[in-house]
């Protein structure tokens, strides 16, 4: 079952990159252009998904190709790869009413579910991973959290992997029917070490055995021509760091610790 309950993934995505797409207004809060619409297969079946237009993107001064959209497109098909289903289904659109871009299933949030949290930090948090300590605007002292569970995990060494600069609280979803899923991928792939996350719980801590051997065979399809999926979207430099950041994830055995030598943790957290 796919995203909106219905359709499977491989017929999703080929209706979210021919379909009829209608716009129905703009998500505000990005930075980027990101609209809200709808898409309407050939048998007349109206999907709502997300619709990044390169034309729409702000060129950033570590980010300035203007072509964010196919680094988002990259990490759905590198998720692919590695078998882990957390990034809703996303394909390039040659045409659109803006413009080329990137277009994604929409993801219907369940508003009483969460992934990240800050918590009063005299309370106990079960089932939550601690990734640091600090004040709420009132002076009281509260803990930044985030799941204990397994798809945020996945999540997490993806992140690690594409070099993700801004995972936000804001940027993982909750469904109605409790899947997990991470969106916003735009800044991802830089060749400079860049992670900055809200998902250090387990920093230093050993990577689980199973996700190792995921990481083996990640590494070894994208040696293979399977690996045109994701390093055509990538520059000759960001292939090579891609690689070389899977290298070491295998040969370390552990999830990264926050650098010293630029923020770890995007703002505004949420």
């Amino acid at each position: 079952m796919s995203e909106d309950g219905s359709v499977p993934p491989d017929d999703l995505a080929v209706v979210l990159a021919t379909g009829e797409l209608k716009i129905e207004g703009r998500l505000v809060a990005a930075s980027n252009q990101t609209l809200r619409c709808t898409v309407t297969s050939a048998d007349g079946v109206d999907l709502p998904c997300v619709y990044k237009p390169v034309a729409g993107e702000r060129p950033l001064w570590d980010f300035p190709d203007g072509h964010l959209a196919g680094r988002e497109i990259a990490t759905y098909e590198l998720s692919r790869l590695a078998g882990w289903d957390v990034i809703p289904t996303t394909v390039w659109r040659d045409h659109g009413p803006a413009g080329p871009g990137m277009c994604q299933a929409w993801i219907e949030e369940d508003p009483s579910a969460g992934v990240v949290d800050l918590l009063p930090i005299h309370e106990e948090h079960p089932g939550w991973m601690s990734v640091l300590e600090g004040q709420a605007g009132d002076g009281a002292p509260i803990r930044l959290v985030h799941a204990d569970v397994r798809a945020v995990q996945e999540i997490a060494l993806l992140d690690s992997i594409t070099n993700n600069s801004d995972r936000k609280g804001g940027h993982l979803l909750v469904d109605t029917s409790g899947h997990i899923w991470g969106i916003d991928h735009g800044l991802t792939f830089h060749e400079e070490d860049k992670l900055r996350s809200v998902l250090w719980g387990w920093a230093g801590e050993p990577i689980p055995d199973d996700l190792v051997e995921t990481l083996r065979r990640l590494r070894a399809a994208l040696e293979s021509d399977e690996a045109e999926r994701v390093t055509g979207w990538l520059t000759t430099a960001e292939c090579r760091a891609l690689l070389a950041r899977i290298h070491w994830l295998i040969a370390n055995g552990v999830f990264p610790l926050p650098s010293e030598q630029w923020p770890s943790i995007p703002w505004p957290v949420f």
